[in-house]
């Protein structure tokens, strides 16, 4: 690819017509995410979402090069809600798990999306699945983030001895994952929120409940 020496500058766009063009590209995505939802990615269709946003397929594509990056996008945006509900970059280790125990309570509340995410999460193990390479990025960084947490208990004297921070991690995403699963299948029987926050408790060193409610910590994030 070639350019000219002293290329045009582009022409701006009004900020009222960037605003527009965001909040059209937010209303495709829940709408994408509702659809996917109830349909699941295969059998839902550009066309059932574009009619849920008043667009043409074409409109829709617009915005959105094609399905596989519909896709994409959608699961990046259903991420970005949930960084809403959980302080991934705090110091207080306590605060990440007791924001992955409310999580756990909301995804309740949104059992489409959770069939979804556990849906996708097992298809992409296929290398050539179009969420093979988000699945993979989403889960290191995941364990980064929930390792940190458990670093910074142990640095606190908060961990129980002999809980290596790494491993306690991937336990704890395989635990989520698992109630996820559990939960699908019998949503009487299984408690997300509360399994998490009995195996945590085998973690950290300290009443849950007291932690939870120490007006010295920072409170944990709520709704999406």
């Amino acid at each position: 690819m070639t350019t000219s020496a002293n290329p045009a500058k582009p022409t701006r766009k009004p900020r009222g017509a960037y605003a527009k063009t965001a909040e059209k590209r937010a209303a495709i995505l829940d709408a994408a995410l509702e659809v996917f939802a109830e349909s699941g990615f295969r059998s839902g269709s550009l066309r059932e979402v574009s009619q849920r946003v008043g667009m043409s397929e074409a409109g829709l594509l617009h915005h959105f090069r094609s399905k596989t990056a519909l896709l994409e996008a959608v699961l990046e945006h259903r991420d970005e809600k949930a960084r809403g509900l959980v302080p991934v970059d705090s110091p207080d280790g306590m605060e990440v798990l007791r924001s992955l125990v409310d999580l756990a309570a909301h995804n309740a509340s949104i059992p489409g999306v959770v069939e979804l995410y556990t849906t996708l999460s097992a298809e992409a193990t296929s290398p050539d699945h179009p969420a093979h390479a988000y699945f993979a990025r989403r889960y290191d960084f995941t364990r980064e983030k929930v390792e940190r947490a458990f670093l910074a208990l142990l640095a606190d004297g908060r961990l129980r001895p002999g809980i290596d921070p790494r491993r306690a991690a991937i336990a704890v995403i395989a635990l989520m994952d698992g109630l996820q699963v559990q939960w699908l299948l019998d949503r009487d029987v299984v408690d997300m929120s509360d399994e998490l926050r009995q195996v945590f408790s085998l973690f950290v060193d300290g009443d849950w409940d007291a932690a939870a409610s120490d007006p010295s910590q920072p409170a944990a994030r709520a709704g999406d």
